[in-house]
């Protein structure tokens, strides 16, 4: 699948813009600040006045952190999911939501993927650590328990992480980055905050179909890639390795 930029229509033009101003407005003092200074050092390729394209992106990383986007019909199975990973692709659809659905979305669009997901991966240490972590889950594949931890892991982290910065719990994960009230929940601390312990996040569960009740608070970027160790050796027990 290929990205079509002749096939966006003025609507789609003004979602982005609209949905983009809103939230950079809104993350002013409450994203992350390697969130922050990510989406800065993008905007050549990433801002309001157009929809992003994606050859734009991928000639940006081509000369950062070697990312690329790949072009998706919507959600796809873990295993291709953690492939795309281990490969540096970073998977995402192409449609917008609609105007009259701006705070809303049952499954991801666009907004979510690219501007939620995308600044991070320009992280020198996020990047590893989403590059990492891709090549653990492909390690796993086949064994539905692990990859279930896994998929717990990159829910409270990847999806809705926040970080304490400055002693303030600030946001990085993209579910909250792409969500105005979410990212206001969060600042407004009307959720309970958990330290991050990797045993403990490998063993929460946690669902999709309400906003989180609880999330999980790391010091630093490096404690998220550092726990990527100490997690195959949780996971490995449960598993044969061959």
């Amino acid at each position: 699948m290929k990205q079509d930029m002749n096939a966006y229509k003025e609507e789609d033009f003004q979602v982005w813009k609209a949905l983009f101003d809103r939230q950079v407005e809104n993350l002013k003092n409450k994203g992350s600040r390697h969130y922050l200074i990510a989406l800065e050092q993008m905007k050549a390729v990433l801002n309001r006045q157009v929809i992003p394209d994606f050859r734009a992106l991928n000639g940006f990383f081509q000369e950062t952190t070697g990312w690329s986007i790949e072009v998706v019909p919507g959600l796809i199975p873990v295993d291709e999911f953690f492939n795309l990973l281990a490969d540096k692709k970073f998977c995402s659809s192409t449609w917008l939501r609609g105007m009259k659905n701006l705070d809303y979305l049952e499954e991801p669009d666009m907004f979510h993927d690219v501007f939620g997901h995308i600044p991070l991966l320009n992280n020198s240490i996020f990047s590893a650590f989403a590059h990492e972590f891709g090549k653990l889950g492909k390690s796993f594949q086949g064994d539905e328990q692990a990859l279930i931890q896994l998929q717990r892991l990159y829910w409270f982290t990847i999806e809705f992480g926040v970080i304490r910065e400055a002693g303030k719990i600030k946001s990085y994960g993209a579910g909250i980055m792409s969500s105005f009230g979410e990212t206001n929940r969060i600042a407004d601390q009307e959720c309970k905050f958990l330290e991050f312990d990797i045993e403990m996040v490998l063993n929460k569960e946690f669902w999709t179909d309400r906003l989180q009740e609880e999330y999980v608070v790391i010091e630093n970027l490096d404690q998220l890639f550092n726990s990527l160790d100490e997690a195959a050796k949780i996971i490995s027990p449960v598993s044969i390795r061959i």
